[in-house]
Parts: C-alpha cells; structure tokens; sequence
C-alpha cells in the first residue's frame, strides 16, 4: 500500500487482480468506500503513487515486471484507470521486494531479493544498476529528496548511494554517498524521515538505531547514531518499519503484532498484538502523523498515532519552560492543548 503525497489517498493491492484508491478523509466514517483498478491476467504484488497523483505503479506477480496505471479524473469525482500500452522489460533475475518512485518524478527504483538495484527512467529504460553487494537484499527505498536510493540485507549496514542529475535534469551517474554502520548482524529494514535528514534501521541484533544522516558525506562526515533502542522480536524474525513524519514515533511490525515506540527517549510505548490473521506485509503513516496503517489480511487496519501526540506534549512542556517571549508561549501552548485535546478525545491521556 501506499499513501498519496497530498494526503488525499490511500492505494492498496491484494491477490485478487484488484488495486483500490481510498479517501483519507473517510477513515473515521463508517463506510469505507473505494476505487476500484483491475489488473488484467495477473494481481499486482506492490503498488505506488506517482507524486502528482496522476498515476500508479504496480509489481505484477505473474509479469514479473512493472506496470505504470493513468489515473484520469471523471466528472462525478471518480478516476478512469488505463493502463500504457506497454509494460517494462524484465531485467530482475530473483523476486523483487520493493519499488518506488522518485519524488521529482524523475527516476524509478526496483530491487530483487539477490544483490540488484535498478534505476530507470520513466519510459522504462535502465539508467544504471546497482549491485549492493549485501549476499541478498531485505529492503531498498528512494530518500523523499530523491537525491538517494538506499538498500540493507544480509551485511550489519545500510548502503545509500546518490542519484546525480544535471543541471538541465539529464541523468549522470550513481554514487556511492555514506553508510549505517554500528549493528552487529544483518539488517531486516529502514526507513527516511520526511526531510530525508534522519534515517532509522533494524536488525537481526534485537536492536533499532535513529540516524542524524544531515552529513556533508563529500567532506568524509558519516552519519551520527542517535539513539538505539531494543526489539528483542527482531533477532527472531524478519520485520518492517515505519516512521512517522516528525520523527517521534517509529513502529515495528513482526509476525501479526506492532510495537510502537517513542525515539527521543528509547522507550516503548504501545503493543497492539495479533493485529492481522497473517503476517503483516507493509506498515506506513499518513503524511500527517495522524494515522498508522498496516495490511496483512483482506483488510487494511488503522491505529491512531497516540504516541506520536504524547511526544508532542513532552516536546512543548519542555520548549513552554524556556519560551522567552509571549508569543512564542501562546504558539506553544496552542499546540500543547491540541495534542492534550486529541489524547483526551482517544481516551489516551495519560493522567
């Protein structure tokens, strides 16, 4: 699944040959209607927006290639969905686990479950690949600045390289731009902040690591480790991760369950077990932090960000304390009583 840079949509894929677009603003009603897509002969196993949402992507399973959707606006407010009229060569030699679009719209990513990482245009043309060197790649993902493509496996690091364009847009070259390094065992999955600045990870070790990446890499800088946090579940099986736009929250997922936990101080926060009847398969925040989403099952489930508004709370109690002007305290206190009044309306706050 994934959710629209506007904020307006959620799009899910399943086995059964349909990709559906939901409303955001209808998550808390009591119906829940949706969009339907079909793909034709085969079902889509990954699907992503394009960033001006006038198209998708998805991983066909049985293709075993990318196809791109239009999305065409009716006049009742619905979408016309067409498939171009072909879909890209086959290139990938082991299943692919991920695909992504560049924000800038400039480039695509997809990565296999060996060593390759391929960077193409939009028409479908393989600017350049990548061979991570990792033995086998669990996750690999595009920055939201579009200046990195990043990928972990089997190695105790994440790799990042960056996507160099010119100054008229014209691809140039991949290059090799820092690493995560400080886990003691291979690396299940990661994830960026929203400002690309902070990168999060977490590895088979039974630990999660918050990145400071806002390095001058060019000058040698490597990345600073923040905070790291234990999740023993990780050292048995395989997870995945989100983390939330403001960088408070991160959400682990293992098996059927999901742990969220605060990053400023490390602790964990909520546990919500036996979320899916089957292991969950992606897990993502909506871009305002309010909402977690995950699939597993026939169904997309939402949980509301509880931790991610007790952060704020702590954050503007301790920022009140040393506010020195008067308007600065009223701002403050303003989002202090918010984040107050959302827990308060959850039945979350904690006394």
């Amino acid at each position: 699944m994934d959710f629209s840079s506007n904020g307006k949509y959620l799009i899910t894929c399943a086995d059964d040959r349909t990709v559906r677009i939901w409303s955001t603003k209808d998550f808390l009603q009591r119906e829940h209607r949706s969009m339907r897509a079909n793909v034709e002969l085969d079902h889509a196993t990954l699907v992503r927006f394009s960033p001006d949402c006038r198209a998708f992507i998805v991983w066909l399973a049985n293709g075993d290639t990318l196809r791109v959707f239009k999305m065409t606006k009716r006049e009742d407010g619905g979408f016309t969905f067409t498939a171009t009229a072909e879909d890209f060569p086959k290139k990938h030699k082991a299943p692919v686990i991920n695909i992504a679009i560049a924000d800038t719209g400039k480039f695509i990513m997809t990565a296999s479950s060996d060593t390759m990482v391929l960077i193409w245009n939009l028409k479908g043309q393989v600017l350049s690949t990548i061979n991570t060197n990792q033995m086998n790649n669990t996750h690999a993902a595009i920055s939201p600045c579009s200046r990195f493509v990043a990928s972990c496996g089997f190695t105790p690091d994440v790799k990042v390289w960056e996507v160099c364009f010119g100054k008229k847009g014209d691809f140039q070259e991949v290059v090799r731009a820092f690493e995560l390094k400080g886990h003691a065992a291979g690396v299940h999955s990661f994830a960026f902040s929203n400002d690309s600045r902070r990168m999060v990870s977490v590895s088979k070790d039974g630990t999660w690591k918050l990145w400071d990446t806002d390095v001058e890499y060019k000058k040698q800088q490597d990345p600073y480790l923040l905070r790291t946090g234990r999740f023993e579940e990780a050292s048995t099986m395989p997870c995945r991760l989100a983390l939330s736009p403001d960088t408070h929250v991160l959400a682990l997922a293992s098996g059927t369950s999901i742990h969220l936990f605060n990053t400023r101080r490390g602790e964990k926060e909520e546990c919500f077990e036996q979320v899916h009847g089957e292991c969950i398969t992606d897990l993502s925040f909506d871009i305002t932090g309010r909402f977690l989403a995950s699939c597993g099952d026939r169904a997309v489930r939402l949980f509301h960000n509880t931790p991610g508004h007790r952060a704020v709370v702590e954050e503007m109690q301790g920022l009140l304390k040393r506010a020195s002007s008067d308007s600065t305290r009223q701002r403050l206190q303003q989002q202090l009583t918010q984040a107050q009044e959302a827990l308060k309306s959850l039945g979350a706050l904690k006394k």
